[in-house]
């Protein structure tokens, strides 16, 4: 459907070299879009469109911006993607790794679409920001006060960044992932004891793990034209882990 096309957009995805962010940033090209790809590390096989940064510094942000304009000056959809967990349990949680998760989940993502807007306003052009968050902003973890904390907030600064930002033309929603599997979750999901997971296959409603494609689908769908009256939402692509109080037994 057009409406579903991304044909003539252009889009960065950051923390794209790999799980979530790569498999959003291949289904964004694949809906017709230029996409600019984003890591740590200084190339990835196999995607030309790449800038490396680092977005833990205070000039990160511009940038990766900047650079990403220079490789496609029609950019017009941002996914602030690039996040990390750094918890361990809560006696033992130190400033600096509180510190560093604020800085790379939360302060990071305000700042790159700050930037990013700038650009569009000053070029009087419409976009679309979508953020990732988590399901671990609607629900606690064990073990996870900085990560649920910052993942929460990413849930308002969306709503936040929508009311900032109608009046310029530029949408902002999010997707709340739940147990997607990723080399974040892959200690989880590769385990030899499955007594873990079982548990989570049994609480989600379809029965299995999600993929990052799941999630880039909705990603997509936020980008798109399809998605032209919807701002400061967030989609919960989870299988259905949050809407059952219980789960199977």
């Amino acid at each position: 459907m057009k409406a579903f096309s991304l044909q003539s957009h252009a889009a960065l995805v950051t923390g794209s070299s790999q799980g979530l962010g790569l498999a959003m940033g291949k289904s964004l090209h694949e809906a017709g879009a230029n996409v600019v790809f984003h890591g740590l590390q200084p190339s990835v096989e196999g995607l030309a469109n790449y800038v490396q940064a680092d977005l833990m510094q205070n000039d990160g942000p511009q940038r990766l911006v900047d650079a990403a304009f220079e490789l496609e000056p029609s950019l017009d959809l941002l996914i602030c993607n690039a996040g990390s967990f750094f918890d361990v349990p809560f006696f033992e949680m130190t400033r600096e790794r509180w510190d560093k998760t604020i800085q790379l989940n939360l302060a990071s993502v305000f700042f790159t679409a700050q930037v990013f807007a700038k650009r569009m306003v000053a070029e009087k052009r419409g976009g679309s920001i979508v953020i990732t968050s988590s399901t671990n902003g609607f629900q606690a973890e064990m073990d996870s006060c900085a990560y649920d904390a910052s993942k929460g907030a990413l849930v308002m600064l969306t709503k936040s960044l929508a009311v900032s930002l109608a009046d310029h033309g530029i949408r902002v929603n999010g997707v709340a992932p739940g147990l997607i599997k990723t080399p974040l979750t892959a200690k989880v999901m590769e385990s030899d004891d499955r007594s873990l997971l079982d548990l989570y296959e049994k609480k989600i409603l379809l029965r299995r793990v999600g993929a990052p494609e799941d999630v880039a689908g909705a990603v997509t769908f936020l980008c798109s034209s399809a998605a032209s009256y919807i701002t400061g939402e967030i989609i919960v692509v989870d299988g259905g882990l949050t809407s059952c109080q219980i789960g199977r037994i």
